[in-house]
């Protein structure tokens, strides 16, 4: 059965002396600042958030001493059901969930995956969280991309973490392995939007949204460099994309991989491995955030994946049985 679950909020407050005179959209998103400000104005509009007990618009003007008052319910986000999937969990308290995810899971519903997603997993561990947005998710990983990601557990959790993500201040650094051999690291500030020909890919494009990744080396190979990167902003298949762009895709990428590459002579096992990997190397190995609620600045880290860990591997070998 599809989860439908329901919370009532009530609230109250006085409006400060400092807040007087201005709208009440405003004042309201101050004095209840763990929700957003668009969820307080709709709610403002419907009704549920009165001043001195009357109904107002959000942009009328709210006096000092002035008791605001919120009833309304959050209601369940989707039609989603609850499974019983296992989540390898990192971190876990009331507020939020940092989980390490593996490949080949996909996180949110969508054509083609309708369950057996990571969403699905949460709202069996965590049923409440169908009152969250999203089901607390407040960014993605691609289906085969592996490694951390944190989910809110309440709506006070999700409006500060998407706040964070917004004002860039959440680190999340990844690690790939690339075609080709990086000789230093440096950024790629290049809009990323949707691609003029193929509408389920993304491009570097003229009028795309603004989109910055750092990458520096961490070892290089006979035809491939291990890369650590961290993202500035949060654009769609965005590693993958920039990566691609300057001439270094991802190995395994079959959406943005360009040409098979292998070094001369190179050990048969490791041509298999390279050829035959599965998706593309891009694992999120750490994550660093502040608390939505305690403040206290958090990091986890997530270990390479056995996949990617045995490819570095067999470059090593290929690289140290070619050495003079």
């Amino acid at each position: 059965m599809p989860v439908n679950i329901t919370e009532t909020i009530q609230l109250q407050a006085d409006v400060p002396f400092e807040l007087g005179g201005q709208r009440l959209d405003q004042v309201a998103a101050q004095l209840f600042d763990e929700h957003s400000r668009s969820r307080l104005t709709a709610w403002i509009k419907e009704g549920r958030l009165t001043v001195d007990g009357q109904v107002k618009r959000p942009r009328d003007t709210v006096h000092s001493g002035s008791k605001l008052e919120l009833m309304a319910e959050l209601e369940a986000q989707g039609e989603w059901l609850a499974q019983d999937i296992p989540l390898d969990i990192v971190y876990e308290d009331d507020y939020i969930l940092v989980i390490n995810k593996p490949t080949d899971l996909v996180v949110h519903p969508a054509a083609g995956h309708a369950d057996g997603t990571i969403l699905n997993a949460l709202l069996h561990h965590v049923p409440s969280i169908a009152q969250v947005p999203r089901a607390g998710i407040v960014h993605r990983l691609d289906k085969d991309t592996t490694g951390l990601m944190v989910v809110a557990k309440t709506l006070e959790a999700h409006t500060n973490l998407v706040e964070q993500l917004q004002a860039r201040t959440v680190g999340r650094t990844y690690e790939a392995i690339v075609v080709g051999v990086v000789t230093s690291g440096d950024t790629i500030d290049a809009p990323i939007g949707r691609h003029s020909q193929s509408r389920q890919k993304m491009a570097v494009t003229e009028n795309g949204k603004q989109a910055i990744t750092h990458y520096r080396v961490l070892d290089r190979f006979r035809a491939h460099t291990h890369v650590r990167v961290k993202l500035e902003t949060g654009r769609t298949h965005q590693i993958r994309v920039h990566m691609s762009y300057v001439g270094f895709p991802l190995i395994g990428d079959q959406t943005y991989g360009g040409r098979f590459k292998i070094p001369p002579a190179a050990n048969p096992t490791m041509v298999e491995t390279l050829r035959d990997f599965p998706r593309q190397a891009l694992h999120a190995r750490f994550l660093e955030l502040t608390h939505p609620i305690t403040q206290q600045a958090m990091k986890w880290e997530a270990p390479l994946p056995e996949d990617f860990t045995w490819l570095l591997t067999l470059l090593r070998q290929d690289r140290e049985s070619f050495v003079g």
